[in-house]
């Protein structure tokens, strides 16, 4: 029985082009190609050949039309795009920008890992930078001068925490392992000491400042929370948490709003004007694990790889999850995540240093915008 030959309105112009451009050859033409086919094999149908030339035609695919974050958000408020999509085309833009990054200046001067990171209020290119070994190097990359060491202890002299003064450029305060939370110059003395455990057993894993306020606040690492004036005067000592508080901060638009993390897998939200013990704040927010912790935002990371954004206006569920891939060991700095900021943190435009903690190699990425250093369990109002 022989097969059916499909209408020519069937068939694509290539094919119908084809097969008509090959009817009208000559005998002496076709003489060469069928030797050649018989010695192929037998000769297929005609209806064979031509889907086998449409199934080529239709594989044949046309390139995606360019993104662009601006026609994304213009089909967003028109409602032709929804939110997902939206999302994926503002991480598609974000994604291709990181092609265009470049290892800007590294540093490597110390003989164990970086634990804290620091940027200059005022001076933008100035970062402080610890080491394991409590060793602080302040550097201005901006210059080429070779930047300033101050040495630290060695083991057991860990740097958790480091902010540059607000009232004197060059001073910062340093909370460490050693057991204390303390003011130092660019020359290593020690203006003053705000904390001292005077115990190899607690030491302090935390430190903030308030500029507005003048408030110093530091944690341990059995769960007190320690809030003292800049003149030394130490307000109260609370125990907070059940275990080590990773990280605390001073909300620099409010200054009597305060957040709090600790391994104990909470996040907590604290009125300073009201704290009476540990049962007295205002939002307890839980974790599945540790975490280290402007405006009216808070972005907190755990030790595993989720990245949460809540808001002031419910504190009870975050804004929105995000999957990073920050997991550590003992052995490999927690990744924190602090940026220069004018008004408020935009991932993906407010990216110009990152400072990568691997081992004791610290890593400057320029960009064209604000500087964010990556140094987990953190917390950091937005």
């Amino acid at each position: 029985m022989t097969p059916k030959k499909c209408p020519e309105s069937q068939k694509s112009p290539d094919v119908a082009l084809l097969l008509k451009s090959k009817s009208r050859r000559s005998p002496q033409e076709l003489e060469p190609e069928a030797k050649k086919l018989r010695a192929q094999g037998p000769v297929s149908s005609r209806k064979c050949q031509s889907c086998c030339l449409l199934a080529e035609l239709s594989s044949l695919q046309i390139p995606p039309r360019s993104s662009s974050i601006i026609r994304d958000l213009y089909q967003h408020k028109l409602g032709k795009a929804n939110w997902p999509s939206l999302q994926q085309g503002l991480q598609k833009s974000f994604l291709h920008s990181l092609a265009s990054y470049r290892v800007f200046q590294k540093a490597a001067p110390f003989d164990r890992r970086t634990t804290s990171l620091a940027w200059h209020p005022t001076h933008p290119s100035t970062l402080a930078v610890g080491s394991k070994g409590g060793d602080i190097m302040i550097w201005n990359f901006g210059i080429k001068d070779k930047p300033i060491f101050i040495k630290g202890i060695g083991a057991g002299g860990s740097i958790t925490g480091l902010k540059f003064s607000h009232l004197n450029s060059n001073q910062f305060f340093a909370s460490s392992m050693e057991g204390t939370t303390r003011l130092q110059d660019f020359k290593g003395n020690t203006l003053r000491v705000y904390t001292s455990s005077n115990s190899c057993k607690v030491w302090f894993c935390s430190l903030d400042v308030s500029a507005k306020s003048q408030m110093v606040v530091t944690g341990d690492n059995v769960g007190h929370v320690i809030l003292l004036h800049t003149d030394g005067k130490q307000l109260w000592n609370l125990r907070l948490h059940k275990k080590k508080v990773a990280h605390v901060a001073l909300n620099p638009c409010c200054d009597w709003l305060l957040a709090t993390a600790s391994v104990d897998q909470t996040v907590k939200i604290w009125d300073l004007r009201q704290i009476k013990g540990k049962t007295s704040f205002l939002y307890s927010l839980p974790h599945r694990h540790a975490v280290n912790a402007d405006g009216a935002r808070l972005l907190t990371t755990d030790q595993n790889n989720e990245i949460r954004v809540y808001s002031a206006s419910q504190w009870d569920s975050p804004l929105s999850l995000i999957s990073h891939p920050h997991r550590h060991f003992q052995h490999l700095t927690p990744i924190k995540v602090s940026g220069k900021r004018k008004g408020s943190f935009q991932v993906g435009e407010r990216v110009t240093y990152a400072a990568y903690n691997l081992r004791h190699c610290l890593s400057l990425t320029q960009k064209s915008f604000n500087p964010l250093a990556l140094s987990s369990l953190y917390i950091s109002f937005l």
